[in-house]
């Protein structure tokens, strides 16, 4: 599926280069790249998800669980 969405979302990117896209192109080209972007960021929470620090002492935590700094 990503190869797929990947090679379309390229092809379109060439056509526009090249020659220029339709209105109803440039329509799926947003759709495409709203779909791409929207897979991207659900596997990149996926893996911060599997993400532990590890702290000097040895103490390691899930990075979910990892106190905010307060950027005072």
């Amino acid at each position: 599926m990503a190869d797929e969405l990947l090679s379309k979302i390229n092809a379109l990117a060439k056509k526009k280069r090249e020659q220029g896209l339709t209105e109803e192109e440039q329509k799926l080209q947003k759709e495409l790249y709203a779909e791409y972007l929207k897979n991207f960021r659900k596997n990149f929470s996926k893996q911060l998800d599997n993400v532990d620090v590890e702290y000097p002492d040895g103490t390691v935590i899930p990075l979910k669980d990892v106190p905010k700094k307060d950027n005072k």
